[in-house]
């Protein structure tokens, strides 16, 4: 009997990942379909403006959080400075904003119409947009700038972690050896960190890629925003598709990156861990401390959401029952959609645990690969089959009942539900896989010495160990589905508004304020998980506490 139970549950696990991966197979095959004449019309007229437009992009928003993130870790692990250990937690909160509300705000503030010209052109007296020159947030520079600041802390969370991470020992002979705090940041700690690095790198460059909202608003050609216009605004799904395949091969060497950064990671450790020695800053090092921690903290989340809680009240008319209802769309659409992502997330991972091989843990990881794909190219690979289903199925019902069925599976709470599990997944198996390989196998086989069955032992010994990490990972999966765009525009069924789409539809019409009290729900709703994360990462280094107290500074000098 327990050998049949395994099997279902391996059989349960390879059918999720066979579901799961069907949506992003469907964009990889248009990679191998022969359709030259599709590739030459590509070539020669959007794809060059695509792929320059994205690369810029990643260059850009790259650099910038590779300065920011590294730079503001170095800081706040290794140094001593005034409010240090507020910029410990602080310096993750931009993470909270999707970067297209960000990019609603500062179009508000900073527009010909918004506070900031108004103010310049009441200080030096001009009267008209000719009198000077202001440079345009909607643009280029402008989208890699705004995403920068939502994307960083990505780079900083997994740099700090590697920083704290180092053995005192190593750090220890650097200062031995005489080096300063930034000779001993470039020689020894930045070198230990850099694969580390590199995966917060990657992480940045796959949001960079699969960014909707912003480059729309903004009017950036990007692929994603191609692939919109393509399917809905020129009704040529396989072209879209075509470009979603492209898109999927720099995703694949972002990945690619990735796993090569956590292989090239080293132990470096020697397992002596105590308090370590902070370099002490004072003077002008301490005050350009702060003022290097308090800019991304100030520009990526103070000044925006200091505005859209001014906008939301002076518009707070502008809330009605149609607001309330988008609201419970969107907490309806995020509960069903974290409710059954951490359950098939359960599966999963439980089903690695019962059979271990190289089989499950790659349906697993097969399962998983919608994290790293843009909601649009995932809502594309769900529709183009789904369509094909209903064409097939209202052929059917005609032919033999004489009724016109219309569309029975694209355009439902179902389908646009489904993406969002394909997309989040990964979330919450990774949360859910982490929190059950901390319960000890021996519990396992006591349970089966009880003739426990697996499904009873998931639920009587596991669940209730699990229930932390469960609740964790639906929390994320949930704010992460409030924050979808992409995906939640190109599925919805008729009618259905969200606030993110309500967001997205006031700010594209020219109504940057009226917009506000969406974004700012959007943006509380994932303020909670960001400060959970933060604390998280207080005690993180090993053998110390986040709040021990500091005792020992070395010079700087």
């Amino acid at each position: 009997m327990r050998g049949a139970g395994v099997k279902s549950w391996k059989a349960a696990v390879l059918g999720i990942a066979v579901l799961a991966a069907a949506p992003v197979a469907t964009i990889a095959a248009f990679l191998f379909t022969p359709s030259l004449d599709v590739w030459r019309h590509l070539a020669s007229t959007v794809l060059p403006r695509y792929v320059l437009n994205s690369l810029t992009l990643m260059c850009g928003v790259g650099a910038g959080s590779l300065i920011l993130g590294v730079g503001t870790a170095w800081l706040v692990c290794m140094n001593s400075f005034p409010l240090r250990r507020f910029f410990e937690w602080a310096l993750i909160v931009p993470l909270a904003i999707p970067s297209y509300v960000i990019a609603f705000t500062y179009t508000g503030l900073l527009e010909y119409n918004g506070p900031a010209q108004v103010f310049l052109r009441g200080l030096f007296g001009w009267s008209t947009a000719a009198d000077y020159w202001f440079p345009s947030i909607r643009s280029l520079p402008g989208a890699a700038v705004m995403m920068t600041l939502v994307f960083y802390p990505y780079v900083y969370l997994l740099s700090r972690a590697a920083f704290l991470e180092q053995s005192v020992c190593v750090l220890d002979a650097g200062r031995t050896l005489g080096l300063g705090a930034w000779r001993a940041f470039w020689r020894v700690a930045l070198p230990l960190a850099r694969p580390a690095v590199a995966g917060g790198l990657a992480l940045v460059l796959m949001e960079t890629l699969g960014d909707f909202g912003l480059a729309s608003f903004f009017a950036v050609d990007t692929f994603v925003t191609g692939i919109y216009r393509t399917w809905l605004g020129q009704g040529r799904p396989a072209v879209a598709a075509q470009l979603g395949a492209v898109l999927m091969l720099f995703i694949l060497a972002l990945l690619v990156l990735e796993r090569t950064s956590r292989r090239g990671r080293v132990s470096h450790t020697t397992g002596y861990y105590r308090q370590l020695p902070r370099y002490r800053l004072t003077g002008i090092k301490s005050c350009l401390a702060v003022c290097a921690c308090s800019v991304p903290v100030l520009l990526g989340f103070l000044l925006p959401v200091g505005a859209m809680i001014l906008w939301t009240w002076e518009t707070l008319d502008f809330v009605d029952k149609r607001y309330l209802g988008m609201a419970m769309n969107s907490l309806a659409l995020g509960g069903i959609g974290s409710v059954l992502a951490v359950g098939v997330a359960v599966v999963l991972a439980y089903g690695k645990r019962l059979v271990p091989g190289r089989l499950t843990a790659a349906a697993v990881q097969a399962a998983s690969l919608g994290y790293a794909v843009p909601g649009a190219v995932i809502a594309l690979g769900i529709m183009l089959p789904l369509t094909a289903a209903d064409n097939f199925l209202a052929t059917l019902i005609r032919k033999y009942f004489d009724v016109n069925a219309g569309l029975l599976l694209t355009g439902t709470w179902a389908a646009l539900v489904f993406a969002y599990v394909v997309r989040f997944l990964a979330v919450a198996v990774n949360t859910v896989d982490a929190s059950l390989q901390k319960v000890t196998p021996s519990m396992d086989g006591a349970a089966r010495t009880l003739g426990l069955s697996p499904g009873r032992t998931l639920f009587r010994v596991h669940g209730p160990i699990m229930k932390g990490s469960l609740l964790t990972a639906g929390v994320l999966v949930f704010v992460d589905i409030m924050k979808e765009l992409p995906a939640t525009l190109m599925m919805r069924p008729f009618g259905l508004n969200t606030l993110a789409l309500r967001s997205f539809e006031l700010a594209s019409d020219g109504l940057l304020r009226e917009s506000a009290s969406s974004s700012l729900a959007i943006v509380l709703a994932g303020i909670g998980p960001v400060i959970l994360a933060s604390t998280a990462i207080a005690g993180s280094r090993p053998g110390q506490r986040g709040g021990a107290p500091e005792e020992n500074h070395v010079s700087a000098s």
